[in-house]
C-alpha cells in the first residue's frame, strides 16, 4: 500500500468523516442484503477503538433530490444491530443542522448523515459541496467504499482537497491489495474468467488482461460476438454487431501471441427468452436458427474446469448464463464450485460483479473464494489498468 490507511491515523477524539458504501437493496423501508454494511464492520470498529468520533457518509440508488425512498435510516438502523451500539441519524448531509450533530459526538460514538445525492453537487463533485461536507470532521478522511472509487463525486474526492489526511479503510486496503497483486505480480498460471451480456462493458479489461493473465475463459452473452466473428452460426443469441471487428481482432491477436483466449465450444439453447422455454445442448458450430444461446455447455464446463484446476491466480468476472433461470445456471454454478476447488488447492481466486458474486453464495462455496469484490464496475476499471480516482486521492504514505 502506498496510500494512508486507517491504521497509520491517529483518531482519538477527533471527528473522522469515512465514506461508507451503503447502497443496499430495500423492501419496505427494511435492509434485504445487508453485506455490503458488514464488510465496513472492521474499519468501523477500529475506528471506534482508537476512540474516534464516527461520521459515516454514503449515497443510496440514483434519487434526483430528497425523497423519503431512498433514505439511508434504514441502513443506519441495520448498522445499529451490527455495531450493538445506539447510532446518530443526520439530519441531512451538510448544513448548520448536521455540523451540530457532529460536534456532539463523543470518543467511540458514530452519526450516519443522509444520502449524500440528496444534493446533485454530490455527483457533480462541486468544491463548496466538498467544503461543506469536510466542516463535518477535524481533517481526517477515511475511504472505504471501493464500489464508488471509480467515481469523482466530492464525497469521494472532493473532499480531499480540504482535509489534512485522507486514507484508505481497512476494506479498500483489502480490495487493493487482492486486485493489485492480480495485475502486478499474479502467481501463475493466471486464468481470468469473463462472462455477462455485454463485450462493449469488458472490452478494455479483455485487452488489459490479454496482457497479463495466461488464459481467458469466455462465456455468456458476449461469447457470442466472438463466436459470430469467427464465423460460426449463432441463431438469434445476443451479440453486438458493431464489436464484431473487435472481437475478430481480439481473437487474431491472442492467435499471434499464442494466448489461450477460449471460447464456448457447446451450449444450451432456447427456443425463447423466457422461464419455461424449450432447450436442447448443441455444439456450437450446430446452432440451429432461430434458437438461442443461454448457457455454457457440458464440453465447455469440463474444458474451463481444467484450465481453472491448474490455476494459482483466478479472476472471475460475469456469469456463463442466464443463471437467475434454473434451466441456464448449470454453467454458472459449476465454475463457483471449480473456482472454490482451485482455490482448496492453493490459488488465489478472486470474483468479481453482482450476478458471479450471488453465483458463489447459491453454490453455498462463498467461504472457499479468497476475496469477493464489494466493487463490480470499480474492480472492472481497475482490472482494465485504469487509475480510480477514488484512490488517486487518498494521501501517499
Amino acid at each position: 500500500m502506498t496510500k494512508l490507511t486507517i491504521s497509520d491515523l491517529d483518531l482519538k477524539g477527533k471527528r473522522v468523516f469515512i465514506r461508507v458504501d451503503f447502497n443496499v437493496p430495500l423492501k419496505d423501508a427494511a435492509v434485504t442484503d445487508d453485506t455490503r454494511i458488514r464488510e465496513t464492520l472492521p474499519t468501523l470498529r477500529l475506528a471506534i477503538e482508537k476512540g474516534g468520533r464516527l461520521v459515516l457518509a454514503s449515497h443510496l440508488g440514483r434519487p434526483k433530490g430528497p425523497d423519503a425512498k431512498y433514505s439511508l435510516k434504514p441502513a443506519a438502523k441495520k448498522l445499529e444491530e451490527l455495531l450493538g451500539k445506539p447510532i446518530a441519524f443526520g439530519l441531512d448531509c451538510i448544513g448548520p443542522g448536521v455540523e451540530g450533530q457532529s460536534k456532539a459526538l463523543r470518543d467511540g460514538e458514530v452519526l450516519v448523515l443522509e444520502n449524500v445525492r440528496f444534493h446533485p453537487e454530490e455527483e457533480k463533485n462541486d468544491e463548496a459541496f466538498s467544503k461543506q461536507l469536510a466542516a463535518l470532521c477535524d481533517g481526517i478522511f477515511v475511504c472505504d467504499a471501493f464500489g464508488s472509487a471509480h467515481r469523482a463525486h466530492a464525497s469521494v474526492v472532493g473532499i480531499t482537497h480540504f482535509v489534512q489526511q485522507a486514507a484508505a479503510g481497512l476494506l479498500m486496503e483489502k480490495e487493493l491489495s487482492y486486485l493489485g497483486r492480480a495485475v502486478t505480480d499474479p502467481a501463475r498460471p493466471f486464468v481470468a474468467i469473463l462472462g455477462g451480456a455485454k463485450v462493449s462493458d469488458k472490452i478494455e479489461v479483455v485487452e488489459n488482461l490479454m496482457k497479463i493473465a495466461d488464459a481467458m475463459l469466455i462465456g455468456g452473452g458476449m461469447a457470442y460476438t466472438f463466436l459470430k466473428a469467427d464465423g460460426q452460426p449463432i441463431g438469434k443469441s445476443l451479440v453486438e454487431d458493431d464489436k464484431i471487428d473487435l472481437a475478430r481482432r481480439l481473437r487474431e491477436e491472442a492467435r499471434q501471441k499464442k494466448f489461450a483466449l477460449l471460447l464456448p465450444v457447446d451450449h444450451v439453447v432456447g427456443a425463447e427468452f423466457k422461464a419455461d422455454t424449450a432447450t436442447q445442448t448443441v455444439s456450437t458450430s450446430a446452432t440451429p436458427d432461430g434458437w438461442m444461446g443461454l448457457d455454457i455447455g457440458p464440453k465447455t464446463i469440463d474444458t474451463y474446469k481444467q484450465k481453472i484446476a491448474g490455476a494459482k491466480t483466478i479472476v472471475w468476472n460475469g456469469p456463463m448464463g442466464v443463471f437467475e433461470n434454473p434451466a441456464f445456471a448449470r454453467g454458472t454454478l459449476e465454475i463457483a464450485k471449480a473456482v472454490a476447488a482451485a482455490t482448496t488447492s492453493g490459488a488465489t481466486s478472486i470474483v468479481g460483479g453482482g450476478d458471479s458474486v450471488a453465483a458463489v453464495h447459491q453454490s453455498g462455496v462463498a467461504d472457499k473464494i479468497s476475496h469477493m469484490s464489494t466493487g463490480g464496475g470499480a474492480s472492472l476499471e481497475f482490472l482494465a489498468g485504469r487509475k480510480l480516482p477514488g484512490v488517486e486521492a487518498l494521501t501517499n504514505k
